[in-house]
């Protein structure tokens, strides 16, 4: 047991679906809000404000490929609660 081996295989089986280096969902979430923000402001350069996003995320997908669909599973499971604000934490119990 000097180190494990890491099989190609299973790596490319345990990652999530990608698409242009970022998962699939922050791809489609990018693409809706960058697509209301144009529709709603009427600009090109929200176009460059979606490339700069896109960019982050594919840095954070670097370092973690599930980052993003661990996010929204802690965003739809631990919302906040109503003192919030007081403790700086979800404290159910003062």
């Amino acid at each position: 047991m000097a180190g494990l081996d890491r099989d190609t295989l299973f790596v490319a089986l345990a990652r999530p679906q990608m698409f242009a280096g970022v998962t699939y969902s922050f791809f489609v979430i990018n693409a809706i809000v960058t697509t209301e923000l144009f529709l709603i402001m009427k600009s090109v350069w929200v176009l460059l404000a979606a490339l700069v996003v896109h960019a982050i995320g594919y840095l954070a997908c670097l370092r973690d490929a599930n980052i993003f669909d661990l996010w929204l599973v802690k965003v739809a499971r631990c919302p906040r609660i109503l003192n919030y604000r007081l403790w700086r934490c979800n404290s159910y119990h003062p």
